[in-house]
């Protein structure tokens, strides 16, 4: 079992904090399952959008993107993330 680390679990909170801050929905899941495992079962959920952070993330201040479906949309800054977000909403994509 894959234990979430204490400073990804901490960078977790504060992404979810930003993006609450800026009047998005956010839940975080900091259970100690597998990823691959969370994944799947929040894909089947139909969740629009999965952050994965983790150490890598953490350093560099960015986020892993998943869109529904399983698309990778690549590691990119919070503050691109919340833009991209704000511009679907609004187009309601």
């Amino acid at each position: 079992m894959q234990q979430t680390t204490a400073c990804s679990a901490d960078y977790a909170k504060q992404v979810a904090e930003e993006l609450k801050a800026k009047g998005l929905r956010v839940n975080s899941d900091l259970r100690g399952e597998k990823i691959t495992r969370k994944i799947r079962e929040h894909s089947m959920q139909k969740v629009p959008y999965i952050l994965v952070v983790g150490d890598k993330e953490r350093e560099a201040g960015t986020v892993a993107v998943r869109g529904r479906g399983g698309l990778d949309l690549g590691v990119m800054p919070l503050a691109d993330f919340a833009q991209r977000l704000h511009n679907d909403i609004d187009t309601r994509q």
